[in-house]
């Protein structure tokens, strides 16, 4: 008999002892987590790459504006915290991410199999595709991507995007020639040193109606799928309930939909605020 009882003791702290460490390793997860850090800072760090219209770029007066910087503000104003937005180069946003400089990568990325290997996704906020803008000396002549892949086009595109991977992929024969910027890609296609430059359709659309107008043909039929998201770091699952969370919420209270109409639709009442 005193054996059983030894058994059920022994069984009552373990089941003890069981229930404080999972408590704990609930508490040390807690503790550990980017949202649990960013409520004690008191700042929300959103990392971002400038110059990708509408959802990030430079006013005249050099003020970091665009969908996506809207979005940043509504979520620290949800949590409430302060917002700081650090411009960082694209081809080095994700290690910056993954060594603690930002909190959360709110920079128009897209969802792909290779970043989710280095980052998590929430849910995608926005879905776009890769179109054309192209020299107005190719009108009528080239009629979609297909037409573009031979070695006597010269394609341009921003250097680590998916419009990079894109033409890479589905015109691998042109010459793909890589830039820094959006802006330097697209004006070498307006100058005449290349003859088209594949890009994100928003950014496109935009461009094409305020500065390529006449200037250039927009080929605006995507022809890739893109999801986009807002990345954080692996192994933060109270960090991406959270957002997913907030996404949802907005979605269906009309602040999305008021932010989609002011950078999407109401193009001309910001277009003249930014360089």
């Amino acid at each position: 008999m005193k054996g059983f009882y030894r058994l059920v003791a022994l069984l009552v702290a373990v089941f003890i002892f069981g229930s404080f460490s999972a408590k704990a390793a609930d508490i040390n997860l807690w503790h550990n987590s980017t949202l649990y850090k960013i409520e004690k800072r008191g700042v929300l760090r959103v990392g971002l790459n400038a110059g990708y219209m509408p959802f990030e770029m430079r006013s005249k007066t050099g003020k970091i504006i665009g969908f996506d910087v809207d979005m940043a503000k509504l979520m620290a104003k949800a949590m409430g915290v302060k917002l700081q937005i650090i411009n960082t180069d694209w081809d080095g946003i994700i290690p910056a991410l993954m060594t603690g400089k930002f909190d959360i990568i709110m920079s128009g990325m897209t969802i792909t199999q290779k970043r989710n290997l280095k980052v998590n996704f929430a849910d995608p906020y926005i879905v776009v595709g890769q179109t054309i803008l192209l020299n107005k000396k190719w009108a009528g002549k080239v009629k979609s991507y297909k037409d573009l892949n031979s070695p006597k086009f010269t394609v341009t595109v921003m250097l680590g995007t998916t419009g990079d991977f894109a033409a890479k992929k589905y015109i691998p024969k042109a010459k793909i020639e890589e830039f820094q910027t959006e802006e330097e890609a697209v004006m070498q296609v307006m100058q005449g040193r290349a003859d088209a430059f594949v890009y994100d359709q928003p950014y496109n659309s935009i461009f094409h109606a305020t500065k390529g107008k006449g200037k250039l043909i927009f080929l605006n039929k995507p022809f890739t799928y893109e999801p986009l998201g807002w990345a954080i770091n692996k192994g933060d699952p109270d960090f991406l309930n959270w957002l997913n969370n907030f996404l949802r919420q907005i979605k269906h209270d009309g602040a999305y939909d008021k932010l989609y109409k002011k950078w999407f639709v109401d193009v001309n009442t910001w277009i003249n605020k930014v360089q």
